[in-house]
């Protein structure tokens, strides 16, 4: 079996295979739009709705007279007494249970909570959220044993920060190669091996580590105080520079058998069932970073005078400032529906989640952009010195540093195209797999082809005509019905294309990852515009005609971009791009790097990291 091969085989025995709930993401990609399956949007009991509010309100409080994100920038470090400060309102705990000592509240104030501290302290969303989405806290509510809820989730709650080891120097998507061992030894596993990019790891009490066991990748609960474990440096980024991550070395560190968590062999699906809801967290913070950015444009275009007007008044500029306001608004809604969704609990949410943090991390990170643009010369110079030189210190180039690894963080863009890729191909993979399989057998291919032939001559022709076709269809939205129009019409589309796509190309679908990408970025764009609208008219109540106008042009504006995204799924460059690479590689056009100087600081481009106890100095830091 190639490397390839494996890797392939033990990320797929890691899914999650069945579909037990709806998924509106699912059925979205096979050509059916369940708007029912996402309107109305779920709602909250009065009483969490109310007790989310209240921590919210003292959040914001806290934030506004406690927190300087200036000094959190200049110092690279949240300061003790501000993560102290978060502890004692309960912001370690948010969605952690009552009963464990957490403050037991829904998805959406978790949402909110990180939107609201995403907009003010990037840095501080993220300790947060990688406190509680990937670290101890989800994992455990997820397939813990009751016995580790109650020894480790309390002390989560209380603000003992927590961290989630899978990365390695030499592992990054792909965990087949994963080299930290765990070996069993009586009463104990033998932790040994190296983790690379551990958010929160230098001042974690508790970590959720990664290691190969005897059954395949296993998850443990390691507390980082223990004999052997050594946090060897703290890493320094572009941006989130407040962030405490590092890389931690483990040499012979007995964990209790007792702390693994799940069974062994099932860490990998642990980590990717975390993940379903834990990835929301993202598309909080890349919202509360576009709703700042729609605060700074309008304050600046307005203040800004050039050829006899303000500058949002030129069309160059309003252009802009349309985009990042219906982006943001877009982006919220997202959030929203699908943080409900996942309160909810009757949706299965995998799709919508990795939707969500795809399309988030991407268009929060062109929101950013854009804002440095309209500022000019002062979007790229430094909060500090504007304020030193007498003007406003919006930091502006700061979002754009900070926002930047959202499209890396929890999955890149292109592995998360892959994943969503895989299951919005689930259905077909399930009744025709065997078909486009090199290594089945002539009768397997023969069953899977009467399989497939019943499955498509019932399913291609619902994929003729729909409600999208009808003109009065999705009246009672109103004026964004038109757009609702579009994505039945849309999804019906994309399947098609899906279908064609593996009829054109098989069993090498899944290397055609351009073709995979732009069909996974389609079905973003219809699910942000289904979020979009389902919100403006939910808000209309209350604001009347606001909402859907912004909802208009941010769905106008969607769907241009699928429209591009539709042409380029059969007119692009794909293939001559693969070949110019691999020419590229193998040495042919060396002369592209004539002429220049390289500054990079030599070393190896991988860090042989090695076995054995530590020689470095252990810069762990608890939070005191």
């Amino acid at each position: 079996m190639t490397e390839y091969a494996k890797a392939r085989e033990v990320t797929e025995q890691a899914r999650e295979k069945e579909w037990v709930r709806p998924s509106f993401g699912k059925q979205l990609f096979l050509g059916d739009f369940r708007l029912d399956l996402v309107h109305p949007a779920p709602v909250l009991p009065d009483e969490k709705a109310k007790k989310g509010q209240e921590f919210l309100r003292a959040l914001r409080r806290f934030l506004d007279t406690s927190v300087d994100p200036a000094l959190i920038e200049r110092t690279a470090q949240i300061p003790d007494q501000v993560v102290k400060g978060l502890a004692g309102l309960g912001a370690f705990g948010i969605t952690i249970d009552e009963e464990y000592g957490g403050l037991g509240l829904s998805h959406l104030h978790y949402g909110r909570a990180l939107l609201l501290t995403g907009s003010y302290s990037p840095a501080i969303s993220t300790l947060l959220s990688a406190h509680q989405s990937i670290g101890v806290p989800q994992p455990l509510k997820l397939f813990g044993t009751e016995e580790q809820k109650r020894a480790f989730l309390p002390r989560c709650a209380k603000g003992e920060v927590s961290a989630f080891l899978l990365t390695e120097p030499d592992v990054g998507s792909d965990p087949a190669r994963l080299g930290t061992t765990a070996t069993r030894d009586g009463d104990d596993y033998v932790l040994d091996g190296v983790k690379l990019w551990t958010t929160n790891g230098v001042v974690a009490g508790l970590l959720v580590v990664m290691a190969r066991t005897e059954r395949g990748i296993s998850a443990f609960v390691v507390e980082a105080g223990s004999p052997g474990v050594t946090v060897e440096r703290r890493n320094a980024f572009m941006g989130l520079r407040g962030i405490e991550n590092g890389v931690t070395r483990f040499h012979q560190v007995r964990v209790p058998a007792a702390n693994l968590i799940g069974r062994e062999g099932q860490g990998l699906k642990i980590a990717l069932t975390t993940l379903n809801t834990g990835r929301l967290s993202l598309p909080a913070s890349c919202a509360g970073n576009a709703k700042w950015a729609v605060k700074i444009a309008r304050e600046w275009a307005t203040e800004r005078v050039q050829w006899g007007s303000p500058i949002g008044g030129h069309e160059a500029v309003a252009r802009k400032i349309a985009f990042i306001s219906g982006t943001a608004y877009a982006l919220e809604a997202v959030m929203d529906l699908s943080c409900r969704l996942a309160d909810d609990e009757s949706n299965d949410i995998r799709i919508e989640a990795a939707l969500a943090k795809l399309y988030a991390s991407e268009m929060a990170w062109k929101v950013a952009d854009e804002l440095v643009q309209i500022r000019g010369g002062r979007g790229y110079e430094t909060a500090e010195s504007l304020a030193a030189r007498g003007e406003r210190g919006v930091p502006a180039e700061q979002i754009l540093r900070d926002v930047r690894i959202n499209r890396i963080f929890e999955g890149s863009t292109e592995i998360m195209q892959l994943l969503i890729a895989r299951e919005a191909v689930d259905t077909h993979l399930s009744v025709a797999g065997r078909l486009i399989d090199p290594a089945a057998s002539g009768r397997d291919k023969a069953r899977a082809a009467a399989r497939a032939g019943g499955f498509y001559a019932r399913w291609l022709p619902t994929l003729v005509a729909g409600s999208g076709n009808r003109p009065g269809a999705y009246g009672d939205f109103g004026p964004l019905a038109g757009h609702l129009r579009y994505v039945e019409r849309a999804s019906r589309r994309l399947a098609r294309s899906t279908f064609y796509g593996m009829s054109r190309w098989q069993g090498r679908l899944e290397h055609k990852q351009g073709f995979l990408g732009r069909i996974v970025d389609i079905g973003a764009e219809l699910f942000a515009i289904t979020a979009t609208c389902v919100r403006a008219q939910e808000e209309a109540t209350e604001l009347g005609c606001k909402p859907a106008e912004i909802a208009d042009v941010f769905c106008r504006q969607a769907r241009l971009r699928a429209e591009a995204l539709f042409r380029r799924l059969w007119i692009n460059t794909d293939a001559r791009d693969v070949r110019l690479a691999r020419y590229l590689l193998q040495g042919r056009y060396a002369f592209l790097e004539e002429g220049i100087l390289d500054a990079s600081i030599e070393g190896p481009w991988i860090a042989v990291t090695g076995s054995g106890p530590s020689e470095a100095e252990n810069v762990h830091r608890p939070i005191r």
